[in-house]
């Protein structure tokens, strides 16, 4: 009779009855509505988010795990919109290579029972050791289902045990590459249901193992930042860009106040994870004009292509990966690639050519397939476009040109749900990237090697 009462009564706010109902019963109340979720971890900090609701008061208290007597105390940043708020707890002064414990509780009077954790810093390795061998994780494309708003006949979102398989790899972090919820025609159209969209798929159950076993940072595509193919004309593009930074604990959200583009170092490798959204023009504006490159169309724009080329010859870094929405490379597809993009793609490719910059790598998703396309290249290094789709949502079947496409490697092709496993093995000199397809019940779909050494271009005689 207590629940009954309790949940029928519409008229009283939300929060208030939650608090009065376990203060009357003196049960225990979970303030947390998703995570917690592991996101920038480097050598002596490391950042904790979760989504709470709203006007909880939380404490996250960190120590060293073979140390148990240095508890310190981490930050708290608040993001909130409406009933909507997030929070971003900064654990500082930390040791490298170094297993930390933490425990979230609750400041106010509300009882809540302790929410517990683990992460490991960074090595030191630089000047020191070899860099260490790691790996992580890679997928692009989530779809939740939620029928009342979806569109009629068979449900585009799929089963979700693929994250639970994902949470048992042994990986440094997960890379999510664009469409990571899917906004709908009743969610893109206010601030409101943007935030909506984004609180009620990060909340699913079977995701917050793999949230909490490994670092989580992520990029957009459309379907996460607004209408399907939307780019700089959306008009809620800056509240979406604030939707992503209380979603995501990356290290950083673009430059000026604009964009989501930002850079992960983990080990010997740079991951640059770039903004195809922000700044892009319309898709249906013409690539071409009186036979010229058309100047007008932009998918990443002036200050975050300059940002690009500055952060990429600056790398010192054995692999470069630029991650980003779209595909890259791939000359045989109608739909969203950098190539149709003529101006910013000959001039990305031109400044990797002039600057003799090696270990590049692009990862991509968007495709709803996965595959490894090559440029192969008679006086440079080859350039490889790893893409990884989808996790959840629908799978599509390639047609016509497009699956006998030359550019991709062969038995690369998987069209059923998946995700992808990267490693970073080897020895400083014979250092090597391992890409493979996995499942969603952990089984090995297709497996390639591409050696560091691959990676450079040939010094000219």
């Amino acid at each position: 009779m207590i629940f009954k009462s309790f949940f029928n009564d519409q008229k009283k706010n939300s929060l208030f009855q939650f608090l009065l109902f376990f203060l009357i019963t003196g049960s225990v109340y979970s303030q947390i509505i998703s995570g917690p979720m592991l996101g920038y971890v480097e050598l002596r900090t490391a950042k904790i988010w979760c989504e709470v609701h709203s006007g909880s008061m939380l404490q996250l208290k960190y120590w060293k795990t073979e140390d148990k007597k240095s508890v310190k105390l981490a930050f708290v940043s608040k993001s909130k919109f409406m009933d909507f708020e997030t929070q971003i707890f900064d654990l500082v002064g930390l040791e490298p290579g170094t297993k930390y414990e933490y425990e979230i509780t609750s400041k106010g009077k509300t009882k809540m029972s302790p929410v517990r954790g683990v992460l490991n810093t960074q090595e030191l390795w630089q000047w020191r050791r070899p860099p260490p061998d790691f790996s992580i994780l890679t997928g692009s494309c989530s779809y939740q289902n939620e029928t009342l708003y979806d569109r009629p006949g068979q449900p585009y979102g799929n089963d979700s045990s693929i994250f639970e398989i994902m949470a048992k790899e042994n990986s440094d972090a997960m890379f999510w590459l664009g469409d990571n919820w899917y906004t709908r025609e009743v969610d893109y159209g206010s601030q409101w249901g943007l935030w909506y969209r984004a609180s009620k798929d990060r909340s699913l159950p079977i995701l917050q193992s793999l949230l909490k076993t490994m670092s989580n940072y992520g990029i957009w595509d459309d379907h996460d930042y607004g209408p399907n193919n939307s780019g700089l004309s959306y008009i809620f593009k800056e509240e979406s860009r604030q939707v992503f930074k209380s979603y995501f604990a990356n290290p950083s959200y673009g430059q000026n106040n604009q964009g989501i583009y930002t850079k992960v170092s983990i080990n010997d490798v740079d991951f640059f994870l770039l903004d195809n959204r922000s700044f892009r023009s319309a898709d249906q504006m013409n690539s071409y004009k009186d036979n010229q490159a058309n100047p007008d169309k932009l998918m990443y724009g002036k200050e975050q292509m300059n940002w690009l080329k500055n952060s990429l010859i600056s790398s010192n870094a054995n692999f470069k990966i630029v991650l980003t929405g779209s595909q890259v490379l791939n000359q045989y597809t109608s739909s969203d690639c950098l190539v149709h993009y003529p101006i910013e793609y000959n001039e990305l490719l031109k400044f990797l050519d002039d600057h003799n910059i090696s270990g590049v790598v692009f990862l991509t998703g968007d495709k709803h397939i996965s595959e490894i396309n090559v440029m192969r290249r008679d006086t440079l290094y080859p350039l490889y476009d790893i893409t990884v789709s989808p996790l959840t949502s629908g799978v599509s079947k390639l047609k016509d040109k497009e699956r006998i496409n030359p550019m991709r490697i062969r038995n690369s092709l998987i069209e059923e749900h998946n995700y992808g496993r990267i490693s970073f093995l080897g020895n400083k000199k014979e250092r090597r990237m391992v890409i493979e397809f996995v499942d969603k019940k952990g089984s090995n779909l297709f497996k390639y090697e591409i050696e560091l050494s691959e990676l450079r271009n040939k010094k000219k005689k």
